[in-house]
């Protein structure tokens, strides 16, 4: 006789036939089913990666630790598998390539005919999957939500959480093994690379559809600023602009700042960025790009292996270098960076970019005298970057163009350093010190107790549209020692930060605000002043032609505002404008969701999403 079974302790005593049934909770048992649902995952992937197959000896083959097997592979449920198999024969594609093993990489596009910057990618999809199916891997091309800058009114920042959560879904759910981010105009840089630090599992490499071509008017290069300065009338204007092609902004602003610290970050192939979008160097971009996002696939090369802290330090250091605009990035990664680490790191790098607005050239000298690679050539020979970071290859180029990029003992400006400011106002601000110009510190900044101390009455505005309607008005009390104030442009007040590159007088009086400005701007500003006039600061308490105000005015003004029911912006317009207040951090903070650092490798800790079949 074998031995004999234990009863439980309910039916110890008992035949248990006339005993009453147990109850039996069915949450209980679906949450235990879940939980061996996602343990029969986690073994397979376990397997997959050990290349053992439960029988032989042999390895089986790298393919079997693919995302995309999870849909077209799925031995454990053939049904559902046959489900998404037949979906896809309906795009066109073969049982054979769903099936065959081979690695799926999507190109993320973001370039639709409202969005006139990124158009060219169009075109440059074609080249990148010719390259993919070159390699002989399947390509997928996918769309995101890119927020259509040049046609809309409205702010293009507040567009950026729409195509970084819609990025993150499209990744996360569908049967991608890598993904090729196609990128360009300002903000849909940092949403991709966002997202992709968010999924963090699927290898990832952006191609940004480069700057337009040098214009000129008459034979006089021409970059930003000219109508505003005088320098062309309106007629000129129109002309100028109506001959522009695909292509972001040539002058170094906010595109090329971000597709340049992408190449820092380790995320773009070396000098892409500043290739222009016309060029054939453009196209043969995007064809080397597929190549090597198969190679970061075939090496299990992700996200987090390149964004480290130590790559997000080199790309500090070389926004100071080429005067760049700040962008949220770190937190969806996971990477502790905060303002302070700009005043640690970037402090003291010197500006070796001569390239407008705070320079003379654009975006073809840029690229003829070597890009991003000649510049981190100088930083590393300086020492001031982090030599062994992953794809940081501080490469040399043989023939540099020393009116472009200077040496690093020889720079343009020894100081270009964006510096971190707080004070009674704000808890943090930034200013960008690189385009004070000789003539404002001449004329403005000879305190000899206090060299870089600037004193006079404020002008406060509520908002654009009040700037517009008071500025050239005779009453408000502006001279050149006026330093101008924007409130409501913030996350909370705008909603969205509102983009003030547009104040004027730019070259003489320096403005000041709680709203973000764009990388073009060439005049002296303190910007994403934080926490801003709608979230109760200080600054709300402002007023025209304050100078210096006491404690105790202070106090008195915070006391009335508040019997008033405090500082008040316009009302949200659409259901995501209320959502985005409700959810986004202040501008200190890189404006990101407030959640955002609880949905960190997402495609990791769940590793595949659920099935709605």
């Amino acid at each position: 006789m074998g031995e004999e079974k234990k009863l439980p302790q309910t039916c110890e005593g008992c035949t248990c036939s006339g005993q009453e049934k147990q109850s039996i909770n069915i949450e209980d048992c679906q949450e235990e089913l879940l939980a061996l649902q996602r343990r029969t995952q986690q073994l397979e992937t376990t397997l997959a990666s050990l290349k053992v197959d439960g029988t032989s000896k042999e390895k089986s083959s790298p393919n079997q630790g693919l995302r995309s097997r999870k849909w077209f592979g799925k031995e454990t449920d053939p049904a559902m598998g046959s489900i998404y198999i037949e979906r896809y024969l309906n795009y066109g594609m073969t049982r054979e390539e769903l099936t065959s093993g081979k690695p799926i990489i999507g190109t993320a596009q973001s370039g639709p005919d409202l969005m006139p910057c990124n158009r060219y990618h169009l075109e440059l999809s074609k080249r990148i999957r010719e390259g993919i199916r070159s390699a002989g891997k399947v390509s997928h091309l996918s769309s995101h939500s890119p927020h259509p800058r040049k046609l809309s009114t409205n702010n293009y920042l507040f567009g950026q959480k729409p195509c970084l959560t819609s990025l993150v879904e499209i990744l996360y759910a569908y049967p991608l093994d890598g993904v090729m981010l196609l990128t360009g105009c300002d903000k849909i840089t940092p949403a991709c690379l966002m997202a992709a630090a968010t999924v963090v599992k699927i290898p990832a490499l952006c191609l940004n559809v480069g700057p337009m071509i040098n214009g000129y008017v008459k034979i006089e290069l021409a970059g930003s600023a000219m109508l505003a300065a005088g320098e062309m009338n309106r007629d000129q204007f129109i002309d100028y602009v109506s001959n522009a092609i695909c292509g972001s902004l040539q002058h170094h602003g906010t595109a090329s700042t971000i597709n340049a610290l992408k190449g820092a970050l380790g995320m773009a192939l070396p000098g892409s960025a500043a290739i222009p979008a016309p060029y054939r160097e453009r196209a043969q971009c995007a064809y080397e790009s597929d190549k090597q996002i198969v190679e970061l696939l075939l090496t299990d090369r992700k996200p987090s292996d390149t964004m480290t802290q130590e790559a997000f330090d080199n790309a500090i250091v070389v926004n100071s270098a080429i005067v760049g605009s700040t962008n949220a990035i770190a937190k969806h990664m996971g990477v502790d960076l905060t303002v302070e680490d700009w005043d640690q790191v970037g402090f003291n790098i010197p500006l070796l970019l001569n390239m407008q607005p705070a320079g003379e050239y654009l975006g073809e000298e840029y690229f003829r005298a070597g890009g991003l690679p000649a510049v981190m050539t100088e930083l590393r020979d300086a020492g001031k970057l982090h030599p062994n970071v992953l794809t940081c290859t501080g490469q040399s180029v043989a023939d540099n163009d020393r009116r472009i990029i200077c040496e690093y003992k020889d720079p343009i400006l020894v100081n270009a350093e964006l510096r971190h400011l707080w004070r009674t106002l704000f808890n943090s601000a930034i200013m960008e010190t690189c385009v004070i110009s000789d003539e404002l510190r001449n004329k403005f900044l000879q305190n000899p107790d206090d060299p870089d101390a600037f004193g006079g009455p404020v002008v406060v505005f509520d908002g654009p549209k009040d700037y517009h309607q008071r500025i050239e008005d005779e009453s408000t009390p502006v001279d050149d020692r006026t330093l101008l104030i924007i409130r409501r442009t913030g996350p909370l007040g705008y909603p969205g930060a509102a983009e003030v590159v547009n104040m004027h007088p730019p070259g003489r009086l320096l403005k000041q605000g709680d709203g973000r400005q764009s990388g073009t701007s060439g005049s002296p500003s303190i910007l994403n002043a934080s926490p801003e006039a709608a979230a109760g600061r200080n600054i709300a308490l402002l007023r025209d032609v304050d100078i210096l105000m006491s404690a105790e005015e202070l106090k008195k003004r915070k006391e009335i505002l508040e019997s008033m029911g405090g500082y008040h912006g316009p009302e949200s317009h659409t259901p995501w404008q209320k959502l985005f207040r409700k959810e986004t951090d202040q501008l200190n903070e890189g404006m990101v969701l407030r959640e955002a650092d609880k949905y960190q490798r997402v495609a990791q800790k769940w590793l595949e999403p659920r099935h709605n079949h």
